[in-house]
């Protein structure tokens, strides 16, 4: 399985459409993962800085399973960007030679498949059961249900696609919004675990555009779950077709979707830089392992 390279890296760093991601490899770099650690190297001032870290893989049955720590040190069950960006760094190292493998994380497998247009992740099939969302309250499907946010009343549709979205439907996207009330809906008490947030136009059949608020990680300018929920919502709607592209403030993604429901996202991975952490900063992540 291993190494394309006789040096051993301790960080990868990559992105997708501008949603970057530090890859930390436990078989090569040996320190825990905690929240005060994973906070200061997705620090932009004093760490790498990123929105996020990969931490994987741990091989349990031959399976490749990946860790997602969100820069404020807590963990999403599942990342579209991060699935893509992991699988390429399995392809980089020569973890795999095959373009066909699976990647597991908390929220369970995800088949990908690397072919000429980027990465492609079976995402699943979307679930709207509120309780498996979570969503509060009875069960049910939220689909354009009201809420108010001060004395706004804003329509949401809420999704998961292996972690939580709230979608809102918006004639115009604009970023000062997102940032406003993206905060706000993160952490109402409605949804136990918080959720992603998506402002989604949709432009036409097959084409919508979303800004994103990201659990965890603030305003980012691309998500590959999130395009993932928002089309799902928009599927749901009857507002698009089978096939959209999804357009955001880092680039486009394609989500497709199969006769049973799957969807199936596809896209482009741009490898950075890959490095050492030095002395001083080692000392740091020393001085944070007791906390």
């Amino acid at each position: 399985m291993m190494h394309g390279s006789s040096t051993n890296f301790d960080y990868y760093k990559y992105n997708g459409l501008g949603n970057d991601y530090i890859v930390i490899d436990p078989n090569k770099t040996k320190f825990l993962m905690n929240g005060p650690i994973i906070r200061l190297i997705c620090n932009r001032n004093f760490g790498i800085g990123s929105d996020g870290i990969l931490y994987g893989p741990t091989l349990r049955n031959n399976q490749f399973h990946l860790r997602i720590f969100n820069p404020d040190g807590s963990e999403a069950e599942k990342s579209g960007n991060g699935l893509r960006i992991f699988s390429r760094y399995l392809k980089d190292t020569g973890y795999v030679n095959s373009d066909k493998f699976q990647v597991w994380t908390p929220a369970g497998a995800n088949d990908i498949e690397i072919d000429g247009k980027g990465i492609q992740v079976n995402m699943g099939i979307p679930n709207f059961k509120s309780k498996e969302i979570p969503v509060a309250g009875e069960e049910r499907e939220v689909i354009e249900e009201r809420i108010l946010i001060g004395d706004e009343e804003i329509l949401i549709n809420c999704v998961s696609v292996g972690n939580p979205h709230c979608v809102i439907l918006s004639d115009e996207l604009s970023e000062s919004r997102v940032r406003k009330l993206g905060p706000i809906l993160e952490s109402n008490p409605i949804f136990p675990n918080k959720i992603n947030v998506q402002f989604m136009k949709v432009i036409n059949r097959a084409k919508v555009g979303i800004m994103i608020w990201e659990r965890g990680a603030g305003y980012t300018l691309a998500s590959g779950s999130s395009s993932t929920a928002a089309a799902s919502v928009a599927r749901k709607l009857d507002l698009i077709d089978d096939d959209v592209l999804v357009q955001m403030p880092g680039g486009n993604l394609n989500i497709a979707f199969d006769e049973s429901g799957n969807a199936y996202m596809t896209g482009p991975v741009t490898s950075v830089t890959k490095g050492h952490f030095l002395e001083d900063f080692l000392n740091q992540i020393n001085s944070l392992m007791e906390e």
